[in-house]
């Protein structure tokens, strides 16, 4: 049930959600409290105007994402750990298995490897039935990374987790089972490692940050004055970084509340 509310009740909150319950609330005032049916619908305008301002979605990505600063040339470790959430099943009519935007989770875990900074890989990552199921996502990530060089011999899969906190439960135990002491290599998307430190750390496991997956860069790709006002107007993909930022800082926070991380 944890599991399908932490999916659940975010969507509520997320922009586009939160401005829906606004313009519901305003339809059930419009006929006796026009004036505050009038106030739901300029909030929910605002808050859909705010959430797909680039400005906004890249701030609040910022400050996830450099918590923790790219992977230095000189660390190594015993394993490479991937998170998953980054790949699609193989469902008709897709031929094979397909990256998300995520996906540089598996590309990046590579080319550690083939740089020589751990022997083994971990992929973790299992896939809800709810959601369409199929193979584990860790067996798909499996499949992936072999035709990138890395071969099935340096590869221990923890193929049962749903959620970040299962990750770091499970591939505790393929760790014990395996007699790897650490430190790892956490690889996952730069937005998403603050809370998978703080659930690795809150273990008392050793994990060396490896973000990869940044969506904001040192240079502005929207540079000048009229790059500035293309920021200023509302942007879907504005709107999806501001709603990938609220589900980390609000997962962040479940977790702390629960004792997770």
């Amino acid at each position: 049930m944890f599991l399908f509310l932490s999916k659940l009740l975010p969507l509520l909150i997320y922009p586009v959600g939160l401005s829906m319950v606004l313009l519901m609330v305003a339809i059930a005032l419009f006929w006796k409290r026009p004036k505050a049916a009038a106030v739901c619908v300029g909030l929910a305008l605002g808050v859909l105007f705010f959430g797909a301002n680039a400005w906004v979605g890249d701030g609040l990505l910022y400050s996830l994402e450099h918590q923790y600063p790219p992977l230095t040339q000189n660390s190594s470790a015993e394993a490479i750990v991937v998170l998953g959430g980054c790949t699609r099943s193989a469902h008709p009519p897709r031929p094979w298995i397909e990256l998300s935007e995520e996906g540089d989770r598996v590309v990046y875990a590579a080319k550690l490897y083939r740089d020589g900074k751990a022997p083994t890989v971990i992929l973790a990552g299992g896939r809800i039935f709810w959601q369409g199921g199929g193979k584990s996502e860790a067996a798909d990530m499996a499949e992936l990374i072999q035709t990138m060089g890395v071969p099935q011999s340096a590869i221990l899969l923890e193929p049962d987790s749903l959620n970040t906190y299962e990750n770091a439960i499970n591939v505790q135990q393929v760790l014990e089972k395996n007699k790897i002491a650490g430190p790892l290599l956490l690889v996952t998307s730069a937005r998403h490692m603050p809370r998978s430190m703080a659930i690795f750390e809150k273990l008392g496991l050793s994990v060396i940050a490896a973000p990869t997956d940044f969506q904001v860069t040192d240079v502005n790709e929207n540079d000048g004055v009229l790059g500035f006002i293309l920021r200023l107007l509302p942007d879907v993909k504005a709107l999806d970084d501001t709603t990938m930022a609220l589900k980390e800082w609000i997962g962040l926070a479940t977790y702390r509340l629960r004792g997770w991380a």
